[in-house]
């Protein structure tokens, strides 16, 4: 690895590892919906969104994206995959000031002010497309399955270019990682830590504990989403059968 590894650097290196262990399990609490990716599925999904991203999309090394969608795996796909063009991912981001955005479908309107490229995701189980066509967007649902499982930049992504936006704060590739590796050692995760997560996406707390730090530390993370939906005997059910060696600060059920 890199010495100053990037998030793409951390995903090469996790798949040379053991393509086979789980990196992301997912839970959305208000439809039951359970999705557990490995590490190589993971990286296929990286892989395709990259190919979307640079090809399709015209993506080019320092295009800002703004990143309108809450903590979910296929966010976690685009945040790899815009480490891996060397797009800036600006979590939260002003869509107009952006050069293409990303929207869930509870922000669509707030995304149409964005000039370039736009997509949507339906967020639906299983990766599902919307019902219906959704005008002024690709569906990335229905545009990700064509795309190459192999992915390789046109050009180079500098450790050092920016890649990340969030809390006001901009961060390069090599920073994130850097960071999610101090923040393991900080919070004294195990090695290989099956993390359990119920932050949002919306800070850097948020992506560290439920994305960035337990790839940092070779381990996995359990993304709860609508967790406040589970009640105690639920929660404790859930680290039990996910074998949760390490929880994210805060209420466990927030």
């Amino acid at each position: 690895m890199n010495a100053n590894p990037t998030p793409a650097d951390l995903l090469h290196s996790a798949l040379a590892a053991d393509p086979a262990r789980p990196l992301v399990t997912f839970y959305d609490d208000a439809t039951g919906e359970r999705v557990e990716l490995s590490v190589a599925t993971f990286a296929n999904w990286v892989a395709k969104t990259a190919n979307l991203l640079q090809g399709d999309l015209a993506a080019e090394p320092g295009d800002r994206l703004a990143l309108l969608l809450p903590a979910h795996w296929q966010t976690a796909v685009w945040l790899l995959a815009c480490s891996s063009v060397g797009v800036v991912a600006d979590v939260g981001g002003d869509p107009a000031a952006a050069d293409l955005v990303v929207s869930g479908p509870d922000t669509l309107d707030a995304a149409r002010a964005c000039s370039g490229e736009r997509v949507a995701l339906a967020l639906r189980p299983l990766g599902g497309r919307f019902p219906q066509p959704v005008a002024g967007f690709a569906d990335y649902a229905v545009e990700v399955p064509s795309q190459g499982d192999r992915f390789a930049p046109f050009a180079p992504v500098a450790p050092g270019a920016p890649a990340l936006v969030v809390d006001g704060a901009e961060l390069t590739g090599a920073g994130i990682g850097a960071r999610a590796l101090a923040d393991a050692a900080a919070a004294g995760m195990p090695q290989a830590p099956r993390v359990l997560s119920a932050l949002p996406y919306d800070s850097w707390q948020g992506l560290s504990y439920g994305l960035y730090a337990p790839l940092a530390a070779g381990g996995s993370v359990v993304l709860c989403r609508h967790a406040e939906l589970l009640d105690a005997d639920g929660a404790a059910a859930r680290e039990t059968s996910e074998k949760i060696t390490f929880k994210a600060p805060g209420p466990s059920r927030s």
